[in-house]
């Protein structure tokens, strides 16, 4: 299970660098969408959560109340709001890039027209 998260998370990271590498601004924005998955999937990881089997995720009476026997909710809590502000920052990014675009009239990063679209009527 380690192996196929640690997989996951190098290949979102991977995607998302090599998007963010691009020169079109939805592409950029895919880039740093996938990031943030993997980063939400790190911190995910990190408490045990999903790769912890038969632990408890709230308290038990009769069993000791440390993190040996219960999931950290730390990380659940930081993922979840880290999706919220995620999609909340995708959808603003999507609205300027729709502006810029439509004032520019294209939708390359640095502003500069494609030598294909300077040459269409």
């Amino acid at each position: 299970m380690e192996l196929i998260l640690a997989l996951a998370i190098g290949v979102l990271t991977g995607s998302g660098v090599w998007l963010l590498l691009r020169p079109r601004t939805f592409q950029v924005i895919m880039g740093l969408s996938l990031l943030s998955y993997a980063v939400n999937l790190f911190i995910f990881s990190m408490g045990r959560l999903g790769l912890a089997i038969d632990k408890e995720p709230v308290l038990q009476p009769g069993v000791p109340q440390d993190l040996l026997h219960y999931a950290d909710p730390m990380p659940q809590a930081l993922t979840l709001t880290a999706i919220v502000i995620g999609f909340a920052m995708t959808a603003l990014f999507l609205v300027v890039l729709l502006a810029s675009r439509g004032m520019s009239g294209t939708d390359h990063v640095d502003g500069a027209r494609a030598k294909d679209a300077q040459e269409m009527p």
